[in-house]
């Protein structure tokens, strides 16, 4: 079902509702995902299911606004994901509005507009419903080069930096030259930068400029964009892994200054997992003192008085999020201190 078109004597353009639904497991960021046939419209409304011999491609839960029928864009979010993925989502707030033009490729026929709000929302992860073409898939899947846990991605300087240095010796333009340079410094760390780990979609972004990543190419319909090689990581639907990098990046921004991580980690936990979790979205490692330090002096945290058996050494105590720190703090997040990248 679409929503009604916002006007009746132009172009049509119809609104569509996408989630980025996150969890942590096993020390790994875990995005829920859908397996959709590729021409199924942008703005969703068909359960996911039977596919037949038609190619696949990997989305984002995807839904419609019902004009009429929902109140609220979070209410109609909450309503399909339960219904199509089978996952109740507790935290939720809105990501962004995607409306470039030609998101949807029936645009380019004549289709309507497509206007996508996105919302983030913040799980202990559940096994979605039986049935349905919905899986967990590790974020890293999709945006290799940003998980620096076990040093920097490899595919950075073997694919990544090769290729920016020639798209800046690409022109022989001096000024031209040096803003691509500067781009390029920034948003990888290079040239004796810091990487920044928030400026995820800007990676991505340029990335996708350059031609590296499938979907570029599928994009302009070009299946070699000029025989550039193509970087790892899954191909998703439409832009939704830019979606997924807009998401990511507000994550690792927003887990220094408001306490979201409890809302993935359990009700109790020890600090190494509590640790462990907040590295697993950074996508870096962090001095385990430091943190430690941090998390207890800052009063996010009260330990339980019991011990958790299940850690392989020697037992540790369990601890739960302290909320009143809400009160008590204008901006209660666990930091990152001690980056190592």
């Amino acid at each position: 079902m679409e929503s009604r078109a916002l006007a009746s004597d132009g172009p049509r353009i119809v609104v569509g509702l996408n989630a980025v639904i996150v969890a942590i497991t096993d020390e790994q960021p875990r995005v829920l995902t859908v397996s959709l046939p590729e021409d199924t419209p942008i703005e969703g409304g068909g359960k996911p299911g039977a596919i037949g011999d038609r190619r696949v491609v990997e989305a984002l839960p995807t839904g419609p606004l019902d004009a009429e029928g929902d109140r609220t864009f979070e209410l109609a979010l909450r309503r399909w994901v339960r219904t199509y993925a089978g996952v109740e989502l507790g935290y939720v707030e809105q990501l962004y509005t995607f409306g470039d033009r030609f998101r949807d490729p029936r645009e380019r026929q004549g289709g309507p507009r497509v206007v996508s709000a996105s919302y983030l929302a913040l799980i202990r992860e559940t096994q979605p419903a039986s049935g349905l073409a919905a899986r967990w898939r590790n974020v890293y899947q999709f945006l290799p080069w940003e998980d620096g846990r076990n040093g920097r991605p490899r595919v950075i300087d073997t694919e990544i930096v090769p290729e920016l240095r020639d798209w800046i010796a690409a022109t022989d333009d001096p000024g031209v030259q040096e803003l691509r340079k500067e781009r390029f410094a920034i948003a990888f760390g290079l040239e004796g930068l810091q990487w920044d780990r928030d400026r995820v979609l800007e990676r991505y972004e340029l990335l996708y400029e350059l031609g590296l990543v499938p979907e570029a190419a599928r994009d302009i319909g070009d299946e070699d964009l000029g025989g550039k090689s193509v970087l790892g990581g899954r191909e998703m639907a439409f832009d939704h892994r830019r979606i997924l990098a807009t998401a990511l990046g507000r994550i690792r921004a927003k887990i220094k200054y408001r306490p979201v991580i409890f809302e993935m980690v359990p009700e109790t936990f020890t600090l190494l997992q509590l640790q462990r979790a907040v590295e697993a979205l950074a996508g870096v490692r962090l001095h385990k003192q430091n943190f430690r330090r941090l998390v207890e002096r800052g009063g996010l945290v009260e330990g339980t008085g019991k011990l958790a058996t299940h850690t392989g050494g020697r037992p540790a105590e369990l601890f739960e999020f302290r909320r009143e720190v809400i009160l008590e703090r204008p901006a209660p997040g666990v930091g990152l201190p001690g980056l190592k990248r």
